[in-house]
Order: structure tokens, then sequence, then C-alpha cells
């Protein structure tokens, strides 16, 4: 019995895993991005290496020092790395062929007339369904390469816009303080001016109010800095804001192609190519699973032994095949067609999002750039020169301070509008470079 099993057994293990391993088993390409995304081994040397190449600064921040930080620590965007990983190992599964199986049968108990069948089936796939899947799960890993360009795009759009905000903030506070030194001063003038009896206290009383005004803006202003520094350290998964300030230049306003050059390039967006890839993958999927509705062959190979009879081993060869009368994968079938519906709606709709959105943000740069261009040659100058006027008027008993706290107001106002449409312009450029990729 053992001489009669035993070349099957063989066989059997020549046609298991390792005989495949050259078309079943993952290639170097496929190894070398999963080590690539694959978190590093702890230890103290390597965690202290990583530390000291991504250091934050404890100094004045830079945009690329952020961009940087962003890009080596920021979770979504190896979380997406690690997806992209994740799908050569689907490719390496639709590679596998159906593994074979090995069967004994006995037939009667008793030694001497027992009937003895052994035999390997090996199952061949019909219908391209190994090719089809193949197919899909490459189409997988191009949606998970432009996924993760979506990311990586989003990602420093995201830190450049917080990058911005941060400086905003911090000239906000710095008008904040100018305003409260200002109020301060018109305090002090007041009282003195009260006290030699040229007005009345209820002048100085102004004053007073206007000053605990200006307290209250510093107060908004540092709140709104360390809410927009939180917000930028959080991009490279930081709990806080080690660097002391944002080292940006908000005179060099953003610029941009007009808007039917952006929309010329809006085929190109990574957006709008991940949401292509969707729909080629879905339709991927339909491919198999109309190759499920073939049914698949099983060959049988083997030998028969009867000891009660005096012919020895008789070869055995069988084929099976399943009959489609009930099972043929006809509701699969219909589930992808309509996801693959789905995508296309999907895609459509996201043409239609994004168009819109970057009509949108050219729109709001141009406008944005036209006031800030506006309100630094004109405006600014002409609110500036109106309140030191009124200063030095106030101060030779010429005007009240009514009119001094008109003037200074109309010129925080002004200043506080500039930041205002800077911060618009900064975010439409942006939008503009998020949506197309840049």
């Amino acid at each position: 019995m053992r001489t009669f099993v035993m070349p099957l057994g063989l066989a059997a293990a020549l046609l298991g895993p390792a005989a495949f391993a050259q078309d079943a088993a993952p290639s170097s390409d496929f190894l070398a991005p999963s080590l690539a995304h694959s978190p590093a081994p702890s230890s103290a040397s390597s965690s202290t290496q990583a530390a000291a190449s991504s250091a934050e600064p404890a100094g004045a921040l830079t945009l690329e020092d952020a961009l940087a930080l962003a890009a080596e620590r920021n979770f979504t965007l190896s979380a997406a790395g690690h997806e992209l990983a994740a799908t050569e190992g689907g490719i390496a599964q639709a590679r596998v062929i159906p593994n074979p199986e090995v069967a004994v049968l006995f037939e009667d108990n008793r030694r001497d007339t027992r009937t003895t069948t052994a035999q390997i089936n090996l199952p061949i796939e019909l219908g391209g369904k190994r090719a089809a899947r193949i197919g899909a799960a490459q189409k997988a890993r191009e949606l998970a390469q432009s996924q993760l360009g979506v990311t990586r795009t989003d990602l420093r759009a995201s830190v450049i816009g917080s990058f911005f905000g941060v400086v905003i903030a911090q000239e906000r506070l710095r008008l904040a303080l100018g305003s409260a030194e200002i109020a301060a001063k018109g305090a002090q003038a007041a009282a003195r001016r009260v006290a030699a009896g040229k007005i009345a206290p209820l002048e100085e009383s102004k004053a007073r109010v206007e000053q605990a005004n200006a307290g209250l803006e510093v107060a908004d202003a540092e709140a709104a800095l360390a809410t927009a520094r939180l917000s930028l350290a959080s991009l490279w998964g930081s709990g806080e804001a080690r660097f002391s300030e944002a080292a940006g230049n908000l005179d060099a306003l953003p610029a941009r192609p007009d808007g039917a050059i952006l929309m010329q390039a809006l085929d190109a967006a990574p957006e709008l190519a991940s949401s292509r890839l969707e729909l080629e993958r879905r339709q991927a999927v339909i491919g198999v699973e109309r190759s499920r509705q073939y049914p698949d062959l099983t060959v049988s190979l083997g030998s028969k032994r009867d000891n009660a009879s005096d012919r020895g081993t008789m070869p055995v060869l069988g084929v099976a095949l399943p009959l489609p009368l009930f099972d043929r994968n006809q509701g699969n079938l219909y589930a992808a067609m309509r996801q693959a519906d789905k995508a296309a709606d999907e895609y459509r709709a996201t043409q239609v999002r994004l168009s819109r959105e970057l009509q949108q943000a050219a729109q709001q740069l141009t406008v944005s750039r036209t006031s800030a261009e506006t309100l630094r040659s004109t405006v600014l100058p002409a609110a500036r020169q109106a309140f030191d006027a009124a200063t030095r008027g106030f101060e030779a008993g010429k005007f009240n301070f009514l009119d001094v706290l008109d003037a200074q107001r109309t010129w925080f106002q002004a200043r506080i509008r500039y930041l205002g449409v800077v911060a618009s312009a900064y975010q439409a450029a942006t939008t503009i470079d998020r949506i197309l990729g840049r």
C-alpha cells in the first residue's frame, strides 16, 4: 500500500506551492514597496536618528521646513502609502492558481477484497478568471497610487494654507498690540489734559474704554494665533507648536494663471484622475464577476488497485464539470454592474464639482489680489495719515478725543481688512493648487 500511495504524494508535493513559486510568489518589486512603507524596527538609535532628521525647529519656521515635516510625519500620508503597499499583496494573490487535491478512496474493509483508489484532482480555471483577477488587482494598485498622490497634494495645500494662516495671525497680533499701545498713549494724554482742565473727564473715560477694547482685541488675536499654530503643528503629528514664529512674507501676493488656462488643466487633476481610476476598477470587477459565470473543470488522475482481482493496478482518469443550472453568479454580476454605474456618476459629479470650485477659486484670487493692492497703495496710507493728523491735533488741543478714536478705528479696520483679503488670496491659491495637484 505504501508503494502505491507514495508516488501520488510526491506528485502532490511537486504540484504544490513550491512548484509555482515563480508564478505566485511575490517578486522583489512586490517586496520593495512593502519594505519601503513598513515601519522600521524600534530601537533607541533608530528613534534618535529619526528625531534628529525631522526635528521641528525651535526658532523661526519656514514654509520649506513645514512641508518637509508634514511629508515625513503626517499619518494620513503614511496610511495612504501602506494602502498602496497592500495592493501588491492583492496582485500576488490574484496570480495564484488553485491548489490541487489528493484523494484516497477505500472500498470494503476486508483486506482480500478491498479496492483502493488514489487520485489527484487538478482544478482548471475557465473563462479567463485568473487574467480578470489580475487586471482588477492592478487597477486597484493604480487607484491606490492615484489616491496617494491626492493625499500628498491635499497635505501640501493644507500646510501652505495653515502656514500663511499662522503668518496672518502673527501680523494680526502685532496690529492688536500696536493698537493697544496707541490706546494706552491716548488714555495717558487724555488724563493729562483732564488734569490740566482742558477737556472734560468724560473724554478720559472714553479713552479708558477704548484702551480696554484694545486689550480685548489683543486677547482675541493671541487665541487665534495659538489655534493657528496648533493647526499647523498637527499636520506633522505634533500636539504642540515648538517653533517661535512662522517666517513668511505677506507682501508677496500669490499669483496664478487666469481661469481659462486653469480650466484647461482640469482633466489632469489628481482627484478627477482618482475618480476615473475607480470607474476603471469597477469595470474590471465586472470582468471578474462575468468570468465566474463559467464553471471550472476538474481533471482527476490516479490509479486503482483491486486486491480481489488479478488485474493489478489500473489507471483512473476523470473529468468533473459543474452544471450552472442555478448559481450563475448572476447576483454578483448585477451588483458589480450597478457599482460601475455609480462610479460613472461619481466621476461626472466630481468633474462638475471641481470645475465649479476651480472657477470660484480663480475668481476669488483675482478679486483678493485687486483688493489687497488697492488697500496697500491707497487706503492704508490715507488711514494712517488721517490718524497721525488726528493724534497731533488732539495733543495740540485742536480736536477732541472722539476724532482720534474714529481715526484710530478706521486705520485699524483697514489693516484688518487688508489681512483678510491677503488670507483670501492665499486660500484661493491653495485651493487651485490642491485641485490641479501643483
